[in-house]
C-alpha cells in the first residue's frame, strides 16, 4: 500500500510539473508562486485522504476536497499541455505560424471549461431504466421494479444533503424493492449516524437491503452496518432471503475476493435450483462462482466506469464488458451501475451519476 501511494504521489507531481511548465513556457509567464501552490495542493491529496480515515477535522476535510478537485482538473491540464506541444509541432512542420500564447489560451481554457462541466455532471443524479428478463420469475414479480443504487461514498465530498437527494429520487420512483450495492461510506472519519439519518425516510413495499463494499471496510464495517440498521435498512449479511418467491442473496465485498469463501457462502445460502435469484455483490468479479451456483442476475457497482476519460479506458480494460450496463456471463446476467457518488476527484465526463430502475420480466 505504501509503495502504491508513493508511486501515485510521484505520478501526480510529475503530471503537475509537466502541465505547469508547459503553461509557463507557452504563455511566457514570470513568477512561480502559483505553481508552488498548485503542486502542494495536488501533493496533499494522498496524505489528506489517509489522515481523513483517522481524524475528523473541517480544515482537513476542506483541504482534501480542494485537492481532490485539483487533481481532477489536472487530468485535463495534462491533456491541454500535450495539445500545446502537438500544435507547436504541427506549426513548425507545416510552416504555418501559430501564436504560442494563443495555443495555450485555447488549450488550457478548454481544459478549465471541461473540468467545470465534469464537476457539474458528477452532482447531476439521473435515472437509468433497464428491463431484465429472468427465467422462472414468480408471476407476482412480473413487471415490478427494483431500484439499485451504489457507491454513495459519504465522507468528505458528500454528506447529508446528497443523501437526501438520493433518497428523494429513489422514493419518487416507487419501486417494489430497493437494493444498495455497497460503498455507502467513503472511509473518512465522520459522524456516521448523522450522515445516514436521511436514509431513515427510505422505504419500499418489499424492503430496503444493503451489502458492504470495499470502502465500507475502511472505517470499520461494524459501526457502519449498525448505523444503517438503525435507519431500518436490512443488511444482508452473507445470506439469502425470500421475497415472495424471488431469491435475494447478499454477499459483502470482502467475502467475494476469495472464490472458495464466496462459493461456500452461496452453497450455505440454500439456493433453490431453477428458481429466479438475484445476487447483490459490490463488484463484478469472480463471476464464475455465482454463475455456477445458479444465480440468475448479479447486481453490482464499484467501477464508477472510471468517472472520466481517460480513466474510463483503464476501468474498461480491467473489467471488460462488465464495467457497466447489462451483460451476460454464461447463464447469468450481470448489471453494473456507475454509482450515485464518486471517489477521489468529484468529476464525471462520459459517465453518469445514477440510480437504476430495473423492471423485471419473465422469459
Amino acid at each position: 500500500m505504501r509503495k502504491m501511494m508513493i508511486s501515485f504521489s510521484t505520478l501526480l507531481l510529475t503530471a503537475t510539473g509537466f502541465a505547469c511548465w508547459t503553461f509557463v513556457h507557452f504563455e511566457d509567464i514570470a513568477g512561480w508562486g502559483w505553481i508552488v501552490v498548485l503542486v502542494l495542493l495536488n501533493a496533499a491529496f494522498v496524505p489528506t485522504t489517509m489522515l481523513s480515515h483517522r481524524i475528523q477535522n473541517r480544515w482537513l476535510r476542506a483541504l482534501n476536497v480542494a485537492s481532490g478537485i485539483s487533481i481532477g482538473f489536472l487530468t485535463f491540464f495534462v491533456l491541454a499541455a500535450a495539445a500545446c506541444w502537438m500544435a507547436a509541432g504541427v506549426s513548425r512542420l507545416s510552416g504555418v505560424p501559430m501564436e504560442r500564447s494563443a495555443i495555450a489560451s485555447v488549450s488550457f481554457g478548454a481544459a478549465v471549461l471541461t473540468g467545470l462541466f465534469a464537476l457539474f455532471s458528477a452532482y447531476w443524479l439521473r435515472v437509468t431504466r433497464v428491463n431484465v428478463a429472468l427465467p422462472n420469475l414468480p408471476p407476482c414479480w412480473k413487471n415490478r421494479t427494483i431500484a439499485l443504487v451504489s457507491d454513495i461514498h459519504l465522507g468528505n465530498f458528500r454528506g447529508t444533503a446528497f443523501s437526501r437527494r438520493v433518497v428523494s429520487r429513489l422514493m419518487s420512483l416507487h419501486p417494489e424493492c430497493i437494493l444498495i450495492g455497497g460503498d455507502m461510506f467513503d472511509g473518512a472519519k465522520i459522524d456516521v449516524e448523522r450522515a445516514v439519518k436521511p436514509w431513515s425516510a427510505l422505504s419500499a413495499p418489499s424492503g430496503v437491503y444493503f451489502v458492504g463494499g470495499n470502502h465500507d471496510d475502511y472505517g470499520g464495517r461494524r459501526a457502519y452496518f449498525d448505523a444503517l440498521r438503525k435507519t431500518g435498512i436490512r443488511v444482508l449479511d452473507n445470506e439469502k432471503i425470500d421475497l415472495q418467491g424471488l431469491q435475494l442473496v447478499g454477499v459483502h465485498d470482502r467475502e467475494t475476493h476469495r472464490p472458495e469463501v464466496f462459493r461456500s457462502i452461496l452453497e450455505k445460502a440454500g439456493l433453490v435450483a431453477g428458481s429466479a435469484s438475484i445476487l447483490l455483490a459490490h463488484r463484478p468479479s469472480n463471476l464464475s462462482v455465482p454463475e455456477e451456483a445458479g444465480i440468475s442476475l448479479q447486481l453490482s457497482g464499484h467501477t464508477h466506469v472510471g468517472q472520466f476519460w481517460p480513466w474510463t479506458l483503464v476501468v474498461r480494460r480491467v473489467h471488460g464488458k462488465f464495467a457497466y450496463g447489462l451483460n451476460r456471463h454464461g447463464k447469468m446476467l450481470v448489471l453494473t451501475s456507475s454509482g450515485a457518488g464518486t471517489w477521489g476527484p468529484p468529476l464525471r465526463l462520459g459517465t453518469r451519476s445514477e440510480v437504476v430502475l430495473i423492471r423485471l420480466e419473465a422469459t
